[in-house]
């Protein structure tokens, strides 16, 4: 194998270099990581949309003979599924495991805490709704109708806010914990396309979804009380 010049080696370090630095002194940089993960989260969209169609092209019998709008669907869904596993996962962490929002040493009133991965997060998913929104109104009403535009509307104007402004994070990743039951939700409606609809596999994931929403529905409203009383109780004491 003939050696690589010693001037390529050098030019290759310095593209390198410029990279890192163009990375974490712009995109990664306070005033640009909101956009990046945006742009990041419609990007990953994309490529979430095409492998899903590849994938399901050899892998899904009853793929080929779908319509060309139920494959849109179906594609979509591959994004909405791996959207909710990210965010949710994220969600669990913030609310249950991370100290951003639980350590009392921690400088900063606990609605106004945030972190560059707590931001990063929600832009992704701001990304992911834009483009959910954008897919939407491209094939309206066969993807859902006018609920679902405001449903992502509302939605992504909750999480600009919280993502541009840093306030209310806590409650924002909350809320999202929810998505935990989106991929069930979906499993069910791929279930049902694929002609399986009798199957034992339909009728667990069935019980799953009813399980996950009981327990969802209990625990986070708990759990957002005591939240709620914690803030206000700390804003008292502070003022």
């Amino acid at each position: 194998m003939a050696a690589v010049p010693k001037q390529t080696t050098m030019a290759i370090k310095s593209y390198k270099n410029q990279a890192q630095m163009l990375v974490k002194n712009y995109l990664l940089a306070d005033p640009f990581a909101p956009y990046t993960s945006i742009l990041g989260g419609i990007l990953a969209c994309k490529v979430v949309y095409d492998l899903t169609d590849l994938i399901s092209s050899f892998y899904i019998k009853t793929y080929p003979s779908l319509t060309k709008i139920q494959r849109v669907d179906w594609n979509n869904r591959g994004i909405s599924t791996t959207h909710a596993i990210f965010v949710s996962a994220l969600s669990l962490y913030f609310v249950f495991w991370s100290d951003l929002f639980s350590d009392p040493h921690l400088t900063g009133f606990m609605v106004f805490r945030s972190s560059q991965l707590s931001t990063f997060g929600l832009g992704v998913s701001l990304g992911y709704f834009f483009s959910d929104l954008a897919m939407t109104l491209w094939q309206y009403p066969a993807l859902g109708g006018i609920e679902y535009v405001i449903h992502h509307l509302l939605s992504g104007t909750a999480v600009a806010y919280s993502m541009f402004t840093g306030e209310a994070q806590l409650y924002t990743y909350m809320v999202l914990i929810s998505e935990v039951t989106t991929p069930e939700i979906h499993l069910r409606w791929y279930l049902d396309t694929a002609g399986m609809k009798r199957s034992t596999a339909y009728l667990i994931n069935g019980v799953v979804i009813f399980i996950g929403w009981l327990v969802l529905d209990r625990r986070l409203r708990e759990f957002f009380c005591l939240a709620t009383c914690s803030t206000m109780c700390t804003y008292i004491m502070i003022r």
